[in-house]
């Protein structure tokens, strides 16, 4: 897990969400998933690793709640895939199943967004419906193009 954070980190995609040990991110991820306990800014969340043959290849956020930092440019799915597992369908698939559990909680439009440049994301979004909507800029100063999904096609009801 460590090295793929290492290989993420540098695009500002940081693997281990939090400082400290290895059960301490686990009992901060708990904390996130259950909406308990949830420090000024934080919304529920799940954080999950996409593993494929034992190895981890990338790992997904998903916010069933939007906060007006999250609305502007985090979106309800952050997903990533380390650098020598791209181009495989993993973030596509990390999207489709990050749908499936948002539209399972009861969301029916996902904000999905990715920064400017980034086609292999665009590409991602657009393969699972995304509609787009706008450009912002972020508070990292990059440019932030915003898709919206609709889940219900998505629903496993």
């Amino acid at each position: 897990m460590r090295a793929l954070h290492e290989q993420l980190a540098p695009e500002g995609f940081h693997f281990l969400l939090f400082e400290g040990t290895w059960d301490e991110n686990l009992s901060a991820i708990r904390r996130e998933a259950e909406g308990t306990d949830l420090p000024a800014g934080r919304v529920r969340a799940d954080y999950l690793v996409a593993v494929a043959c034992g190895v981890p290849v990338g790992r997904v956020s998903i916010r069933y709640e939007l906060n007006a930092f999250l609305h502007h440019e985090g979106g309800h799915v952050g997903y990533a895939v380390g650098p020598e597992f791209r181009g495989r369908g993993y973030a596509t698939e990390m999207l489709r199943q990050s749908l499936e559990r948002l539209a399972a909680a009861g969301v029916s439009k996902a904000l999905v967004i990715h920064n400017d440049g980034n086609s292999a994301s665009c590409a991602v979004i657009r393969a699972c419906g995304g509609v787009f909507e706008d450009v912002r800029r972020g508070g990292d100063g990059l440019l932030k193009h915003r898709y919206w999904i609709d889940t219900d096609p998505f629903s496993t009801r």
